[in-house]
C-alpha cells in the first residue's frame, strides 16, 4: 500500500467537481459539489448520533437503502436543518442532479453543511447544476474545497493497494473544523474505491473502521447534526468481489483506515482556531474500552488544550481528565510524556510529579504537532485520539458564525 495522487478521483470511474452557484454570499468560495461514479456502486454509510439530523440525512438513508449509489451531491453554507422544508429541498437536489446525470434521483448521496436552522433556497441549486456536471474532471479537488465551511485548508487523500494480483485505490476527502465531537459523525467524509466488494462487507469495514478513526476526534465537544461518512465502492478495479472476511477484506480495511486515520489528523489539526494537532496515544490499559474512554477525555478536555495552546506542560490537567473519565484505571501507575519533533520529555511517573526542565518542555510542546503519551501500566490494549488546542480564535470564529 502507498500514497498516491488523486484525491477522491484516484479510483478508476470517478470525477468530481465544485462551483459557486449562490448559497454563500462570498462568490470567491464554491458552495456546491459534486462526486460521480460511472458505474453504480455499492455504498456504505454511518451518520451522526445527534438526534437533531439534518434533512439530507433523512434523503440519503432512504436513498442507500438499497445498498447503491452513483453520486454524491453537497452544499456548503446552509446546513438545511431544522426547516420546515428540508426533505422537499433535499429530494429536490437529487431529482435536480439525477436529471442531469442521466441517473436514478435514488441513487444519490446527498449533504449540507452550515448554518443551522435558515432556509435552503433551491433556486442557486437548480441554477450551479448544469456547471457542476459540465466541470467534472477525473482531476479535479473542487469538490475538496467546496464542501468547506471554516475550514482553512483542504482535505484529501488517496492510497493504491493489490487485492488478488488487482491495483485497487481509494481516495477521500473530508470537510470539518467545528462542531467537531466522537461518537460518529463527525464531520462529512466522501470516500471513493474501484475496490470490488459486496455493501455488506462494504458497511461492515466503514463501521469498524469510524471506531477507531473519526469517533476518535474532538475539536470543541459539539456532535454537529448533518454529519455522514460515505464510501462508494464500483469495482472496476477487476479483482475479484470481497464477498466474506479473509485476507483481501483485511487488506481492503488497511487502506480504508489508511485513508481515514489521514483524514482525522487533517480534521483535528484545522480545527477552528487551532494552532496545534494533539494526539492522545494511551498504552497498558486493561481494556480497549478504557483505553478508548482515557485517550477521548484527555484530547476533550478544555484545560488540558488550553494548556497545549501556552505550551504549558501541565500535566496535572491530564491526570484530571483520566479521573473523571469514569474508566477504571489505577492512577498510582499512570505515566505521562509530551513528544514532539522537538524531542520526548517525561513528566509524570506512577502518578505523581517528577523532575522535568520547563524551558526543554516548552520546546517540546511549542511545535504543530504534539503527542501525549499515557502508560496506565496495567494490561496490554491501546487506543489513540485526535484533537486540537483551544485558542483565542475559536471564540471569535464562533461568535459570529452566523452573521
Amino acid at each position: 500500500m502507498k500514497q498516491i495522487s488523486g484525491g477522491i478521483c484516484a479510483a478508476k470511474g470517478f470525477t468530481a467537481s465544485g462551483v459557486h452557484c449562490g448559497i454563500r454570499k462570498n462568490k470567491t468560495k464554491k458552495d456546491l459539489a459534486l462526486i460521480f461514479s460511472e458505474k453504480k456502486a455499492t455504498a456504505a454509510c454511518v451518520y451522526t448520533t445527534n438526534l437533531v439530523k439534518g434533512a439530507p440525512i433523512t434523503v440519503t438513508k432512504n436513498n442507500v437503502a438499497d445498498g447503491y449509489a452513483q453520486a454524491v451531491i453537497c452544499n456548503s453554507g446552509n446546513a438545511n436543518t431544522c426547516n420546515a422544508n428540508g426533505i422537499e429541498i433535499a429530494e429536490e437536489m437529487c431529482s435536480l442532479i439525477a436529471k442531469e446525470l442521466g441517473i436514478s434521483a435514488t441513487d444519490i448521496i446527498v449533504a449540507s453543511t452550515g448554518v443551522i436552522g435558515q432556509t435552503l433556497d433551491i433556486a442557486p441549486i437548480a441554477e450551479g447544476i448544469p456547471a457542476l456536471v459540465k466541470e467534472l474532471k477525473a482531476d479535479s479537488d473542487d469538490a475538496a474545497a467546496a464542501i468547506m465551511t471554516t475550514d482553512t485548508v483542504e482535505k484529501c487523500v488517496s492510497y493504491s493497494f493489490e487485492i488478488g494480483g488487482k491495483e485497487c485505490k481509494i481516495g477521500g476527502i473530508a470537510k470539518g473544523s467545528g462542531m467537531i465531537h466522537p461518537n460518529m459523525a463527525t464531520m462529512l467524509v466522501f470516500v471513493t474505491t474501484d475496490c470490488a466488494i459486496s455493501q455488506q462487507m462494504l458497511q461492515k469495514a466503514l463501521s469498524e473502521d469510524v471506531k477507531s478513526s473519526f469517533n476518535m476526534v474532538s475539536v470543541d465537544g459539539d456532535t454537529s447534526t448533518n454529519d455522514m461518512v460515505s464510501v462508494m465502492a464500483n469495482g472496476l478495479a477487476g479483482n475479484e468481489e470481497i464477498v466474506a472476511e479473509g485476507a483481501d477484506f483485511d487488506e481492503f480495511c488497511k487502506a480504508l483506515n489508511a485513508v481515514t486515520t489521514h483524514l482525522c489528523r487533517m480534521i483535528a489539526g484545522d480545527g477552528e482556531g487551532a494552532t496545534k494537532l494533539l494526539e492522545c496515544i494511551v498504552d497498558g490499559a486493561d481494556s480497549k474500552e478504557t483505553a478508548v474512554t482515557v485517550s477521548k477525555s484527555v484530547i476533550c478536555s478544555s484545560l488540558f488544550k488550553a494548556a497545549m495552546f501556552g505550551a504549558d506542560a501541565n500535566w496535572g490537567r491530564v491526570l484530571c481528565a483520566i479521573g473523571y473519565s469514569g474508566a477504571d484505571v489505577d492512577v498510582n501507575k499512570i505515566d505521562v510524556s509530551f513528544k514532539s519533533a522537538a524531542g520526548q520529555i517525561d513528566v509524570c511517573k506512577n502518578g505523581a510529579g517528577i523532575d522535568f526542565s520547563e524551558e526543554i518542555a516548552k520546546e517540546v510542546l511549542t511545535e504543530k504537532e504534539i503527542q501525549v503519551l499515557i502508560s496506565l501500566n496495567s494490561g496490554d490494549f491501546g487506543a489513540t485520539a485526535w484533537g486540537c488546542d483551544l485558542t483565542y480564535d475559536y471564540v471569535k470564529i464562533n461568535g459570529d458564525y452566523r452573521t
